[in-house]
């Protein structure tokens, strides 16, 4: 039995991972939000959930480090210097981050990838999401990971070939972009969809949320495969056995 220990643990994905545990037959070792001292909680846990917000990673990075406690990330909205700091903490203690916990969106990541390395770049790739009114940040952190997984099959940086937020006289489209279109409206969990468009034919590969618990599932069962792992940093890719 793993000991799991919840950051951010009052907010929508903390009540969810709660429950995912408790179907898992793993331990709760409690949970930590915003203003909390998480030392006595990394102290007790075997591994440490984070779904808190960016500003709180390196306070999380930095007890985890103290302790020698794997952590996996679910927090989205992470910048440049965020992925720095968790490189950095990588050297010295397990991390698994993603922008999505579901097995489904990750299984749809390394299919977009196959996809895009057998078709050429005459096929162009456009990602639409769409969440609940409530989400802060876009495009979704699904969204760059799918991203990221057709720059990886086209073995391209994706920074330099994104196409987000068309508006006005934009021109025709680059040959080679990856567009990303946000979607915000009610309750949605999380829609995903990957378009691939080629002359006269189009494939679109989808994953739709119909909850959170399969987020809270997924992170749980990473949460597990990530205890007695080497420091590094890994992705959903090792949990699936990739």
């Amino acid at each position: 039995m793993t000991a799991i220990g919840i950051i951010g643990s009052k907010g929508r994905m903390g009540q969810a991972l709660v429950e995912a545990i408790a179907e898992a037959g793993q331990s709760h070792a409690g949970g930590a939000d915003q203003g909390d001292d998480i030392t006595e909680l990394v102290a007790a846990s075997d591994v440490l959930v984070d779904f808190s917000s960016p500003k709180a990673l390196q306070a999380t990075l930095d007890a985890c480090i103290a302790a020698g406690k794997p952590v996996v990330i679910g927090t989205t909205g992470l910048e440049d210097a965020d992925h720095a700091a968790i490189d950095e903490a990588a050297e010295q203690i397990p991390i698994l981050q993603t922008g999505n916990t579901s097995l489904g969106v990750n299984m749809l990541a390394a299919l977009v990838e196959q996809a895009a390395s057998r078709l050429g770049d005459d096929w162009d790739i456009e990602i639409l999401e769409m969440h609940h009114r409530h989400k802060v940040d876009a495009p979704s952190g699904t969204a760059k990971l799918l991203g990221q997984a057709a720059a990886r099959g086209r073995s391209i940086d994706l920074d330099a070939h994104r196409e987000s937020g068309r508006d006005g006289i934009t021109g025709a489209r680059a040959k080679g972009a990856i567009g990303f279109a946000a979607l915000r409206g009610g309750s949605v969990a999380g829609d995903h969809t990957v378009i691939l468009a080629g002359n006269e034919e189009r494939i679109e590969l989808s994953h739709r949320a119909e909850n959170r618990m399969i987020f809270a599932r997924g992170a749980v069962k990473a949460a597990a495969w990530l205890v007695g792992q080497k420091a590094g940093r890994y992705g959903m890719d090792g949990v699936l056995g990739f």
